[in-house]
């Protein structure tokens, strides 16, 4: 008698089908990959850098699902996040786009910006001059940036970097206080950040995808991906598998 024969083109697609089912699950209840874009978040991200977005952190939402799926409201599981953490959150205004940010404010909290130095509750964010950020334009012209090290309240301290010295439009700005439910996201490159001082206002508990865990990539975007041969110089090796503080 003949053996009866496996696999072919069913098991195949039996494959692919476990295969997809599993990364969708990987990708609602564990970490999903996230690119950075913008430089709204340097030093602390830079554009090209690819990193790891925890979705257990904070609890789930129909955010944490692909689409924003409604499968129930609010959140379940739910841990508040820690000032400080840098997030990943669906825009208020269209929840079709991702930000990512540092939580700066709590609900209840008074923010505030003075001259360039945040307040929180009145009192002002400690935080020291460290060497500045040098770098070149398009045109080779050398420039130089000044960074801070600032300290939140409950410790965590980071980089920010100051880029029009305290003189920019979100330099100065009114005292917001954080609804119940909300958080208030600021850019640790304070003068080239859409946050909470300006259009995105503030973040809903809902609209939080996950904490920013750690890079496990980074591309300094001189290579195009059939340029196989420019990845050596391209690749941020440095970067890689650092963590996000």
């Amino acid at each position: 008698m003949q053996k009866k024969k496996t696999g072919g083109f069913g098991e195949t697609i039996r494959t692919v089908i476990y295969a997809v089912l599993i990364a969708i699950v990987i990708r609602t209840v564990a970490y999903e990959p996230f690119n950075i874009p913008s430089a709204s978040m340097v030093p602390t991200l830079e554009i090209g850098d690819y990193l790891f977005v925890s979705k257990f952190s904070y609890g789930y939402s129909k955010h944490s699902l692909p689409f924003s799926f409604p499968p129930f409201p609010g959140r379940i599981l739910a841990t508040q996040p820690e000032r400080g953490d840098v997030a990943v959150f669906k825009l208020p205004a269209d929840p079709a786009v991702d930000y990512i940010k540092r939580v700066i404010g709590l609900p209840g909290d008074r923010i505030q910006m003075v001259q360039g130095v945040l307040h929180i509750n009145g009192k002002p964010v400690r935080r020291e001059r460290i060497e500045d950020a040098v770098w070149r334009d398009q045109g080779g012209n050398v420039h130089r940036s000044p960074r801070y090290l600032e300290t939140l309240p409950n410790g965590v301290t980071h980089v920010i970097l100051e880029d029009r010295r305290d003189t920019g439009p979100f330099d100065q700005t009114r005292e917001f206080v954080v609804p119940d439910g909300h958080f208030f996201m600021m850019g640790d490159n304070r003068d080239n950040s859409a946050d909470s001082r300006a259009d995105v206002g503030f973040v809903p508990f809902e609209n939080l995808v996950g904490r920013a865990e750690i890079i496990f990539f980074s591309n300094d975007g001189s290579a195009a991906l059939w340029e196989v041969w420019k990845w050596p110089w391209a690749i941020r090796f440095d970067r890689i598998f650092n963590t996000v503080d």
